[in-house]
Formats: C-alpha cells, sequence, structure tokens
C-alpha cells in the first residue's frame, strides 16, 4: 500500500475513534457510489452525517478547507444521494470535515461541523 493511503487509512481511523468518542454512530466508512467515495458515514442526534478526513503531516501548507475542492464536494454529495437512495435515510444530512494533523503528539484533530452545503 502507498505510503499517502497508509497515512489517510490512519487518519480515517482516528477521525473515526474521535467521532465514536463524541457520540456518532459509525454507519459506513469508505462509502463508494459510482466513483465517488465518502469516507465516513455517521448518524447523530437525527442527522446524517457525512465527513470528509484530511489527513495531512502538519498544517504548514494552509488552511484544512483548502484542500477541499469544490470537484471533490460534487462527489461527496454525489455519493451521499446515493446512499440515501439505497438505504431509503430520511435524515436531514450534514457534511462535516475532519482535519487530522500528524506532526503533534497525540495527532491533532479538527472537527468543522456543516462544512459546506450542497447547491441546487
Amino acid at each position: 500500500m502507498a505510503e499517502h493511503n497508509k497515512k489517510g487509512n490512519f487518519g480515517e481511523d482516528l477521525a473515526s475513534i474521535y467521532l465514536e468518542r463524541n457520540g456518532y454512530l459509525i454507519r459506513e466508512r469508505n462509502f463508494v457510489f459510482e466513483k465517488a467515495e465518502v469516507d465516513i458515514i455517521a448518524e447523530k442526534d437525527n442527522f446524517l452525517v457525512v465527513v470528509e478526513v484530511k489527513t495531512r503531516a502538519s498544517e504548514d501548507y494552509g488552511t484544512i478547507m483548502d484542500f477541499v475542492s469544490g470537484r471533490q464536494i460534487k462527489q461527496i454529495i454525489n455519493a451521499t444521494e446515493g446512499y440515501i437512495n439505497l438505504t431509503e435515510t430520511d435524515l436531514e444530512t450534514r457534511f462535516d470535515v475532519i482535519a487530522v494533523i500528524l506532526n503533534q503528539n497525540p495527532p491533532k484533530i479538527d472537527h468543522i461541523e456543516g462544512a459546506f452545503y450542497p447547491t441546487l
């Protein structure tokens, strides 16, 4: 497995642990619909929470939202619509981003709730 994939998987593991410790129920990890993937789909307080995880070695190269492109947001929304249709979920949906910064001990986790919204 490529080093960046190992780092990404490690970040997703840490994000999942963080979410569970904060009362989220993890429903799916690495959900793929068509060519789009969602890192984590969770549930909390009657929300379907779709989480994009960004794992970085440091915070030196910009804010975490600088690394979530408009194209990526569209893919996440597409995969989320597929998930909702497949599971017949009727919860309100929220899109979050979790940043995992590895150069700190323990790794720093920043959780941005409602980081982006689907555009109609």
